[in-house]
């Protein structure tokens, strides 16, 4: 395969599983809810009048008997729930008979109190205006069986539970069914208003702790990451935190006990539509937060505008309610930041590792503002060992085997020709850099990252033909009749190698533990590869302007990177003079992206 053709291999590999939902049930795998048949989206469900409906193609059934059921609106709907139960005995939440689908991609059978097939659910979020399924009754019913059905038509717009049709036994009387109208149990939420101004950075570090990224930004830009914090009232007994950034989605910050996402505070501003929502949850592992808003935030305002979006909040220091999963605030914590996508109020994982304060702080403690960085120091000692493995030791090391075989032919170090021992020193060094940065990420991740794509795999391959170069150069053939075929594996396998090693560089710096600005650190990596290609084709037309000169014929010539007698003071001092130009531009190239993993 061409190298063009493996980058668009490995691009388009990289965009299959790129977004990732945060705790939604798009599969249709809702059967934690079976019994309320409430979906746990954190806002409340809707107790106006459904636009959906169910009806059954007749009111009597016998046992054994299969019913036509169809869900359908007048508008469109992602997800539903729909069962059937006992009309007479409304507290009782066990369903009646089971289902048989007519549509096997739209809609899936669930196992609800232990009975197989006794619900009909969606299997993905697609949209839909009808499903058709059909009931079988049971050979023991209860005398009337009613129908009922949740309906989502996004995340935070459902109806839950609406009644549908009664179905009788033949010979009973049917009579109008006893529907549970009570409303759904709303959520409580916290009445927001409103912000009547902009934030400012006026006061921090002397009246407030402030968390700043870029450092000493104004949250008056919508590209600053803003967070203040200070305490509220004579007696301290509660924080006032101030909260902005970007509104492409939904921003929020936590408070953890270590750097580790799992186990913390979190406190989220969601863009839905044109308003804000504002709630305080509990994140239990790498789970969906769990709302803990109520009785806990007061005094909520909002601001939408401008490309950013802000909040402020106020909450205790100290809950009183010991059932509550929020921690106190007088206590040490690491800070994060965090922002992300969201969609009908819904959050989408953070597409950038969020911004971790540098040590912990004490959140009614002196006011200081406050230092963070979005990648770990060992993830940035990963980046930094790469790309100085790959953009300076390995490729020029590669060129001196390529091109300097001939240049200063009198000359030895230890015994060997000066480009042998540069080569094998610069190649031992680029091994060595690539295997401690291969291990890196393992330590910080306590195994293999399930989420950085291609990637790990791309290190894997550079690692073991890394490996496989010196080995090579161990059992290289001495015979010259058949050295050919050792130039030819080593050549073969360095460049397989450094194309792989380019391609993990371009994917690398789009990771989330280490992402790089963008798109100026892709600029500056195409024009690494474009400096190496005009230093290659520079060297390739030096190569044969003297081998033209030379008048040999081409029996005279040798085999790859075996390159004839070049002769003349003038062509070797032109071939340093590019070598030194390759090596420095390599070296600005690699310290312009060196001090962007540095400002992360």
């Amino acid at each position: 395969m061409s190298p063009v053709g493996l980058y668009c291999l490995l691009f388009i590999s990289v965009l299959v599983c790129y977004w990732v939902p945060a705790g939604c049930y798009a599969n249709g795998k809702v059967t934690k809810v079976c019994g309320s048949m409430e979906p746990h989206h954190s806002v409340p469900g809707q107790t106006a009048h459904s636009p959906y409906s169910l009806e059954t193609n007749s009111i009597k059934f016998s046992p054994g008997d299969q019913i036509k059921v169809t869900l359908f609106g007048t508008s469109y709907f992602e997800g539903f729930l729909l069962q059937a139960r006992d009309a007479a005995n409304k507290s009782l939440v066990s369903t009646v008979g089971t289902f048989t689908l007519t549509n096997l991609n739209k809609t899936q059978l669930l196992t609800c109190n232990k009975h197989q097939g006794s619900a009909v659910s969606h299997t993905s979020d697609a949209r839909q205006t009808e499903v058709v399924v059909i009931w079988n009754a049971p050979t023991y019913a209860p005398r009337q069986v009613q129908f009922f059905v949740t309906v989502v038509k996004h995340y935070n717009l459902f109806w839950v539970k609406l009644p549908g049709p009664v179905i009788s036994q033949d010979g009973v009387t049917p009579h109008p069914p006893q529907w549970d109208t009570t409303p759904p149990p709303v959520q409580p939420t916290t009445t927001a208003s409103i912000l009547p101004g902009l934030f400012t950075s006026e006061g921090c570090g002397q009246s407030k702790s402030c968390l700043l990224d870029p450092p000493g930004c104004d949250p008056k830009d919508p590209h600053c990451f803003f967070l203040s914090m200070t305490t509220e009232g004579p007696d301290k007994t509660s924080m006032i935190f101030e909260l902005s950034g970007p509104a492409e989605g939904y921003i929020a910050f936590a408070l953890s006990w270590d750097k580790w996402m799992g186990n913390d505070d979190v406190y989220m501003c969601v863009k839905d539509g044109d308003r804000v929502l504002v709630s305080a949850a509990f994140v239990s592992g790498r789970t969906h937060p769990e709302d803990q808003s109520e009785s806990v935030l007061s005094s909520v305002s909002w601001r939408l505008a401008d490309g950013y979006i802000q909040c402020r909040l106020s909450r205790p220091v100290k809950l009183t309610n010991q059932k509550r999963a929020l921690y106190d605030l007088d206590k040490d914590y690491f800070l994060f930041l965090a922002n992300g996508h969201a969609q009908y109020g819904k959050v989408w994982k953070h597409s950038q590792q969020p911004l971790i304060s540098s040590h912990r702080k004490h959140i009614t403690g002196p006011p200081e503002i406050l230092r963070g960085s979005r990648a770990p120091i060992i993830m940035k000692m990963h980046g930094v060992l790469m790309l100085l493995a790959w953009m300076l030791t390995g490729s020029v090391g590669t060129f001196i085997a390529s091109f300097y075989k001939p240049d200063w032919p009198n000359q030895t170090v230890f015994g060997q020709k000066i480009w042998f021992q540069v080569h094998r020193g610069l190649m031992i060094l680029t091994v060595t850099l690539t295997g401690v940065a291969f291990c890196l990420p393992y330590f910080y991740r306590k195994g293999w990252s399930k989420h950085a794509g291609v990637h790990p795999y791309l290190g894997c391959c550079v690692l073991t033909l890394s490996l496989t170069q010196p080995v090579m150069a161990a059992i290289r053939p001495s015979s010259d009749s058949h050295r050919y075929i050792f130039n030819w594996g080593h050549w073969g396998v360095g460049s397989v190698t450094e194309i792989i090693a380019v391609a993990a560089m371009f994917l690398g710096m789009r990771q989330s533990s280490l992402l790089l600005p963008q798109p100026w650190a892709t600029h500056v990596l195409i024009g690494y590869v474009t400096w190496l290609t005009l230093f290659r084709f520079l060297l390739l037309m030096h190569r044969h302007i003297y081998i033209k000169k030379s008048a040999l014929g081409p029996d005279d010539k040798q085999a790859i990177l075996s390159d004839p007698s070049e002769h003349g003071c003038w062509g070797s001092f032109i071939k340093s003079l590019i070598l030194a130009a390759l090596a420095l531009g390599n070296s600005g190239l690699l310290m312009a992206l060196l001090s962007s993993i540095a400002e992360i």
